[in-house]
């Protein structure tokens, strides 16, 4: 085994790791916030255009469930889209840190009413073996540890 080599190696890991570290401490936050936006802005928008969405007929079933089928399904997903959008908004354009992470959390809690209501549309055979909407809202943890990471490191 050549050391040299590997010490080399060694130095340019650091050099780069360094350099992340730095990098991801100046521009991480702002990258992660913006990024959220910019995917709530994106899914939210979908919401505006009947069929469009992936996640309509769900956000439908699930909501028509909360409300007693008391609001028609259109009216549903244009204050879904809205209120994604609004959020999406929120975290590209950095106002309103507080509302924009509880109103994420909010929206979070309230996509995974799914996993109560609808548990058959989301495993295939166990809960081990997630649906691929069941993969589409397990996701959202991720969504929401980033938001409570930047609700300190708002940039």
């Amino acid at each position: 085994i050549d050391t040299t080599s590997n010490a080399g190696i060694e130095r340019l890991l650091d050099e780069v790791s360094q350099r992340l570290d730095i990098w991801s401490h100046r521009y991480g936050p702002r990258a992660l916030r913006i990024s959220i936006g910019i995917v709530f802005l994106w899914f939210g928008s979908l919401k505006f255009f009947p069929s469009v969405s992936p996640a309509e007929r769900i956000a439908v079933q699930t909501l028509t469930a909360v409300t007693a089928g008391l609001v028609p399904p259109k009216a549903l997903m244009f204050g879904l889209a809205v209120f994604e959008a609004t959020i999406g908004v929120c975290f590209v354009a950095g106002f309103f840190r507080r509302i924009a992470v509880l109103l994420l959390v909010g929206h979070m809690l309230g996509t995974a009413l799914p996993f109560l209501l609808f548990p058959s549309q989301l495993f295939n055979h166990s809960l081990f073996v997630p649906t691929f909407l069941g993969q589409y809202i397990l996701k959202n943890i991720i969504i929401v540890s980033a938001a409570l990471v930047l609700h300190r490191r708002w940039q």
